[in-house]
């Protein structure tokens, strides 16, 4: 049996006997949770040695499963002891935002969720910890651009329009703009902006961090009713933006449990093949993103549609062959030796 699958159970049990009035038979919470009795008093033991106040009492001539009321009525409303549990138990999860308002606020709450949280349940909880541990990378170290995520995140609230000096990566160069701060955005281990930017007369997507300059102007702006951020970031298939293109990628039999197993983009297709090959299909915002997706899968990959793609990996793959077959370009430079990030 996974230790997943114990864990999850067990987490089940605590959630059920908490939310319930009366108490729960070991028989009901087998069926309940689709596992064989036995598993269930394993269970249920495993929870007492852990310290969690489970007891039996005798109603109508059944053993009915209950927690003390003293740990039920222990939490305030709205908050149910279980949901605090989850809270606290995402720590891991939430330290990407380290050194930055928003973890401080989280540091806080979690201070205040430790009291809160009985002492039985603490320590089972901090048990159950020691066996997951969940990690993102990559992420950017955001407590040099602290101030600028403060900043947006206030005339966001606000709705104040604010004036910025945009660094673009593609461009190399800097650019001052004039935005209507929509929404502050995380994804993938970056901080971004989507508001309406007045240069180009549309919704843009700005990495904060690469935010040079914030001033916060008078005006106030209103977000237009119409405007969905869910629509507005369906298409892509990460943050590029760009017309919708209708992609047909081939996929290896070696690497089609990997593309099987996740959904990459909302309107993706999958169609298998007779030698364990697929065709994924899918409607994305542009080819650039699709392009960097296509070639981290190497050999095992080939676009079918459209052409363009094709070709532009085409290029890419032939400039890389280029690449290999000189000499090192590191060994070139006085910088050899020394952290080169020539590249980002």
């Amino acid at each position: 049996m996974a230790r997943g699958d114990q864990l999850g159970r067990q987490w089940r049990i605590i959630q059920t006997l908490i939310s319930s009035t009366r108490g729960r038979s070991a028989a009901e919470l087998a069926e309940e949770l689709e596992c064989h009795p036995r598993t269930l008093y394993l269970d249920l033991e495993a929870l007492q040695v852990a310290g969690f106040p489970l007891f039996t009492d005798r109603v109508e001539g059944k053993s009915l499963w209950s927690v003390l009321d003293t740990v039920k009525h222990h939490i305030p409303v709205p908050f149910s002891l279980t949901e605090l549990m989850a809270l606290y138990f995402s720590r891991d999860m939430l330290k990407v935002f380290r050194d930055t308002v928003f973890y401080d606020s989280l540091e806080s709450l979690f201070k205040k969720i430790k009291t809160t949280i009985p002492p039985e349940s603490l320590k089972y909880l901090e048990q159950v910890q020691q066996t997951l541990h969940v990690r993102i990378k990559p992420f950017k170290d955001y407590a040099r651009f602290r101030g600028i995520i403060e900043r947006v995140s206030d005339t966001a609230i606000k709705k104040r329009s604010i004036e910025i000096v945009y660094y673009t990566m593609s461009r190399k160069k800097e650019s001052r703009r004039r935005v209507d701060p929509y929404r502050v955005w995380f994804f993938n281990g970056t901080f971004y902006l989507i508001g309406h930017c007045h240069t180009r007369d549309e919704v843009r997507i700005f990495a904060l961090d690469r935010i040079k300059m914030l001033r916060e102007t008078k005006d106030t702006f209103e977000i237009p009713e119409d405007f969905s951020l869910e629509d507005f970031l369906r298409p892509s298939l990460g943050v590029y933006q760009g017309e919708p293109v209708r992609v047909r990628i081939w996929f290896s039999p070696d690497v089609t449990g990997y593309i099987k197993e996740k959904i990459w983009h909302e309107s993706q297709k999958i169609t298998p093949n007779d030698d364990g090959s697929i065709v994924f299909e899918a409607e994305v915002a542009g080819t650039d993103e699709i392009r960097f997706w296509v070639m981290s899968w190497g050999s095992h990959a080939e676009v079918l549609e459209p052409v363009s793609l094709r070709d532009a990996i085409r290029s890419e793959a032939e400039m890389m062959a280029s690449r290999y077959e000189g000499p090192i370009v590191a060994e070139q430079s006085p910088a050899y030796g020394r952290t080169n990030n020539h590249f980002l």
